[in-house]
Order: structure tokens, then C-alpha cells, then sequence
């Protein structure tokens, strides 16, 4: 039952999110936007010409990528029909005729598009913890991308020492730990994503067919994107919390944020 329904769950789901006003709160959040830079910045250093998104959401970053490429042809996907429909709106409003979105899951990618048809596949803010099988996605893009072709993945992470530490100590421990059970419910306290969160370790033993080149982690001391509240209307302290998050890199604490990004190549 869990692989039959599962798509549309998610589907259903981010469906939602729009009618709740996800694209103005995303546009309005500082935090998300600091990180989403930052994202792009990682990904923007490989060449490409042939770019997908999975998970591209209401466009903004399909947008992005068209308007700063224009000689780059953009394809996003995503699951949820009214999230593409508000992406198709933002490329229209922008005239941008060098990219396009379509409503389509993981599974129907190498169908439509076949085999080694990008240099570059990205993944921002997580939509593979929305997969019922990643293994599988891993092998999917693994073959849409051209030998040499780069993939940037972010991840929801397993393993979020703040916000589990935050959260034991109000005694939360159902929330403190929900992350480490084989599925996770996603943000929303009142609704259910079926989804799942992985650690560094997992995603690499996952993905271990591609040359891993650059991993980093997110919200580690920053805030998470969920709590722009605590730091709204602050851009230096923004700055210093985002300045400690980048010294710490180095160290085990890399991989205990929030996210975790990951830049594999195709050999």
C-alpha cells in the first residue's frame, strides 16, 4: 500500500502548501533565501547547458537559473499539479522561453527524457526524502546525466543535532526523535508527508556510483528555514550565525544540520 499511494500522498500534499500560501512565505523568508543562495552559488561553479530540477516547487529557482542562462535550457518537475501551474505562471510573467515545467514523479523521468540527456540535474531543499525508493532515483539520475555531468543534491537531514536537543529538552521527545524512524511526517504538525531523512553516510553509500566532489552542511548554528522569526529584522546577526555555520565545515558537526548537500559527478 505504501509504494501504490505514495505519490499521490505527496502530491496531495504540496498541492496544499499552495492554497496555504507557501509561495509568498517562501519569497518572504530571509533564512530559506540565505540558503537557497548559497545553493546556487555551489551549483553555478560546474558548466552546464542542459539543466533539470526535480522538485522545482513554484519556480523560483527554474527561473533563476533561466533568466541568469539564457543561452541554458531549464526543465523542472514536480509532483504537484498547482505547483506547476504557479511555476508555468512565474516563466510566462518573465517571458523566459528557455524553460519549462512539468507535473512528473521520479519515476517517469528516464521515459520522457531518456538516457544522458543533461549536464547538470539539481535537487534543492530536499524533494528525494519525498521517494519511496532512493536507490532506484539514484540510478535514474544517474543515467539521465552525461558522462561527466554533475548532480547537486540537498537532503533533509537525519541527524539534526539543534533541533533535537531543542526539542528534548522541552520534552518533546516524539518530535526530538522523529527523524530516525523509517518514515518521517515531514514540518506540518497537523498534516503527514510520507517521507524519509538520511544521514551523510547513508546518502553517500547510496549515490556510490558517482565521484563524490563537495559535501556541506546547513543550519547547523544558523537557524532552520522554519524559524525566520529569530532573526527577522537582524541581518548581523544573520551574518555572524551563517559566518559560524561556514567555520565548523571542517569538523563532525558538518553533517548535524538541518540539511546536507552533496555534489557528485558522473564518471
Amino acid at each position: 500500500m505504501y509504494k501504490i499511494d505514495f505519490h499521490e500522498q505527496v502530491s496531495a500534499y504540496y498541492d496544499q502548501d499552495v492554497a496555504f500560501g507557501f509561495e509568498k512565505r517562501a519569497g518572504e523568508n530571509a533564512l530559506l533565501q540565505r540558503i537557497r543562495d548559497d545553493f546556487r552559488q555551489i551549483t553555478i561553479k560546474y558548466p552546464f547547458r542542459d539543466v533539470l530540477e526535480i522538485g522545482c516547487g513554484p519556480g523560483f529557482d527554474v527561473a533563476w537559473f533561466a533568466n541568469s542562462y539564457p543561452e541554458a535550457r531549464i526543465t523542472g518537475i514536480d509532483i504537484s499539479p498547482k505547483m506547476v501551474e504557479l511555476a508555468h505562471h512565474r516563466l510566462r510573467k518573465q517571458h523566459l522561453s528557455n524553460a519549462e515545467v512539468l507535473v512528473m514523479d521520479e519515476r517517469k523521468l528516464q521515459e520522457k527524457f531518456g538516457n544522458a540527456s543533461f549536464d547538470l540535474i539539481y535537487v534543492y531543499f530536499g524533494a528525494l526524502n519525498t521517494v519511496p525508493d532512493l536507490e532506484e532515483t539514484a540510478s535514474h539520475i544517474y543515467n539521465l546525466l552525461k558522462p561527466g555531468g554533475h548532480t547537486v543534491l540537498t537532503f533533509v537531514n537525519k541527524w539534526y543535532l539543534r533541533e533535537m536537543l531543542v526539542q528534548l529538552l522541552k520534552l518533546n521527545f516524539k518530535t526530538a526523535f522523529a527523524r530516525l524512524k523509517r518514515e518521517w511526517g515531514g514540518y506540518s504538525p497537523n498534516r503527514h508527508l510520507p517521507s524519509r531523512c538520511y544521514s551523510a553516510s547513508q546518502i553517500m553509500k547510496i549515490f556510490r556510483q558517482f565521484n563524490l566532489l563537495e559535501k556541506k552542511g546547513y543550519s547547523i548554528i544558523f537557524p532552520a528555514w522554519y524559524n525566520p522569526q529569530k532573526l527577522k529584522g537582524k541581518p548581523e546577526k544573520m551574518k555572524q550565525l551563517w559566518e559560524k555555520d561556514q567555520q565548523i565545515q571542517g569538523t563532525f558537526l558538518w553533517s548535524k544540520g538541518e540539511y546536507i548537500l552533496f555534489v557528485f559527478k558522473r564518471p
